[in-house]
Parts: C-alpha cells; sequence; structure tokens
C-alpha cells in the first residue's frame, strides 16, 4: 500500500483522477497507513524530496482524513471530497516553480494590459475635455504599463512577477484620479485605502471587488477548487488566495471601469455615501442598491471572448477563466490562456 501511494505522489504527471481512485478504492484507514508509510519513504529518498513528495503525501492524509470527517447530506460529501482532491492537483502545482510560474505570469501581464486598456478607454472618451496634464498622466500611464506587462510576460520568477504587479498597481492608482470627469471634488482619488476604505472612490471600488470576488470563487468552486490555495497570492487562513487570483485580471474590466462610468455619469452621487467618526467611508442603502443594478447590467453585457472567439456576457468570463484553469492544471490545455480586454 505504501508503494503504491509513493509512486502516485512520484509521479510527474499526477492528477486528481489517479488519488481519487485510491481514495474510493481503500478504505480509509488503509489509507492512513499507507500515506503515513508513504511520507516516511519520501523522507528518506533524495528524488522524492526534490520532486515536492512530502507534501503530496501530506495532502493525501487531509484527503483520507476528510473522507473520515465529513458530515451532512450525501452530496455535501461528494462535494468536499471533489474539492480535496482538487485542491491536491492546485497545491502540487503551487508548489512546482514549473507550473506556477506560467499562470503567475499570465495573470500579471493580463492585469497590467487590462488596466492599460481602462487608461486607452479613458482617453478615447474624454480626453479632448481633459486639461493638458490629466491628458498626460494617463498617456505616461498607459506608456508605463505597456513596459510591465511586457517584462511581466518575460519573467521567470514569482518574486519578480509580484513586484511587477505590485509595480502596475502603483501606476495605475497614480493616474486612476485623472479618469474621474463627474464630481472631482466628492470623488477625488488620491491613493488606494482599504479596511476601511477613507474616500468614496475607495468605498465604491472595494464593494465592487467584494461581489467579484464572491463570483470568482464561485466559479471556482463550480469546477471543484478549493478557492484558498492560491498561485500569486500566498496561502493565508481565511483568505481565498486563488479567487483573489482570479480576480486581478478582471478587476479593471468589471470593477474599476464601472466605479468610473457611474461616477462621470452622475449615477452615484455624494450623498449616496456615510461617514463614520473614524473617518471610514461606506455606502448607504440606496447606493449599495443603485451599484447592485449597475453591476448585474455590467455583466450581461457582452463582448467578444478572444481565447474561443465566441461572444458571451462579461458575467461568464470569471466561470470561463476558472474552467481553463482547471483544464490546464488536469493536462487538458498547455498552459492557462488569461484574459485580456480588448
Amino acid at each position: 500500500m505504501a508503494a503504491a501511494v509513493h509512486a502516485v505522489a512520484t509521479h510527474k504527471d499526477i492528477g486528481p483522477a489517479a488519488v481519487k481512485i485510491i481514495a474510493d478504492a481503500v478504505p480509509a484507514g488503509a489509507l492512513l497507513a499507507g500515506v503515513a508509510a508513504a511520507s516516511v519513504q519520501a523522507q528518506t529518498s533524495t528524488a522524492a524530496r526534490a520532486s515536492g513528495v512530502a507534501p503530496v503525501a501530506a495532502l493525501l492524509i487531509g484527503l483520507s482524513a476528510a473522507s473520515l470527517t465529513a458530515c451532512g447530506s450525501s452530496a455535501d460529501q461528494v462535494v468536499q471530497r471533489q474539492q480535496a482532491v482538487f485542491a491536491l492537483d492546485l497545491s502540487y502545482a503551487a508548489a512546482a516553480p514549473s507550473r506556477t510560474v506560467p499562470i503567475v505570469r499570465g495573470i500579471v501581464s493580463a492585469k497590467a494590459a487590462n488596466q492599460r486598456t481602462v487608461l486607452r478607454r479613458a482617453l478615447r472618451d474624454h480626453g479632448e475635455r481633459m486639461d493638458v496634464s490629466a491628458r498626460e498622466i494617463l498617456q505616461n500611464g498607459e506608456a508605463r504599463l505597456s513596459h510591465i506587462a511586457r517584462h511581466a510576460a518575460a519573467a521567470d520568477d514569482v518574486a519578480v512577477l509580484r513586484g511587477y504587479e505590485g509595480e502596475a498597481a502603483a501606476v495605475y492608482f497614480g493616474a486612476f484620479d485623472a479618469m474621474i470627469q463627474g464630481d472631482r471634488a466628492a470623488f477625488h482619488f488620491h491613493v488606494r485605502s482599504r479596511r476601511p476604505p477613507l474616500d468614496r472612490m475607495n468605498a465604491l471600488i472595494s464593494f465592487l471587488y467584494a461581489m467579484l470576488g464572491h463570483d470568482c470563487r464561485s466559479a471556482l468552486e463550480g469546477v471543484g477548487f478549493d478557492p484558498q490555495v492560491g498561485f500569486l497570492h500566498t496561502d493565508r487562513p481565511g483568505r481565498a488566495s486563488l479567487a483573489l487570483d482570479l480576480m486581478e485580471e478582471l478587476r479593471p474590466v468589471l470593477a474599476d471601469r464601472l466605479a468610473l462610468t457611474l461616477i462621470n455619469r452622475g449615477q452615484i452621487k455624494a450623498q449616496d455615501f456615510a461617514i463614520d467618526e473614524g473617518g471610514a467611508v461606506s455606502l448607504k442603502d440606496e447606493g449599495r442598491k443603485a451599484v447592485l443594478i449597475a453591476w448585474q447590467e455590467r455583466k450581461k453585457r457582452e463582448l467578444r471572448y478572444p481565447f474561443l472567439e465566441e461572444t458571451l456576457p462579461l458575467g461568464l468570463v470569471s466561470h470561463v477563466q476558472a474552467l481553463l484553469l482547471s483544464r490546464h492544471l488536469r493536462g487538458d490545455l498547455d498552459g492557462y490562456p488569461p484574459f485580456i480586454w480588448k
């Protein structure tokens, strides 16, 4: 039994199907014993340690423990078992730089490219009405984001890619205030603030990000992934790191662009926000209702999806990306195709 588990864990093409065969065919007690023995075998094998067997064995223990502790309806148990199996494959990929780097590279380069597109759209829609300084800020930001996207697409280290992601965010939000054409006095944007938001624009963006995060988490769970296991975002207790990963390339398209539209069209006004004694800003009930309606309408808008070469609603993009990521990790696609908005 230990030899069988060790063979699965060390196989370079390990996938959830192989683990599921063992989990379904072997009693939980025997599986626990086998995994424990495989862990000992892994610790004594230099080749096994190099291939990351110990983490895989630990995850197998988690899988078998899930089968012992699952409670509730049979449907709940099936979902828990599927998520445990797919979390194994996710964690295996996250632990292997050869698989992690290409995924993170796609996420970061796509995010920078989509942030650049938001600046381009602002120049296209409002450039003639902007003053010279605002137009220059957006043009310089567009050029820098293009530079970052190109360098990120060639990076081969996750730490370097995280640096590019942070640089892109600084450039993008440094130009964000220049895109506000509505009530600039009420919605002036200085710097990104959260927990709590300290101005109206940050409060609006944070509210939209929360809804986008919920959609991304649901999309990942829909294909069987555990949203807690991330690639770009490190794992922390209680944080849906993989959902945050999936959000990155979608934030500029779905959330930031909608926030700017609501402000520039006057659909959200200063009186839709409340400021507490500590300076934290939040949306009032009527403001939240207006944003929710606009959010649902935004998700109904259709676009031409580049990778699939099909037209689909914006609201389905997170689900498509989750599906593409799952197909890549399970070996059906050679790479993860990030979403690039055009």
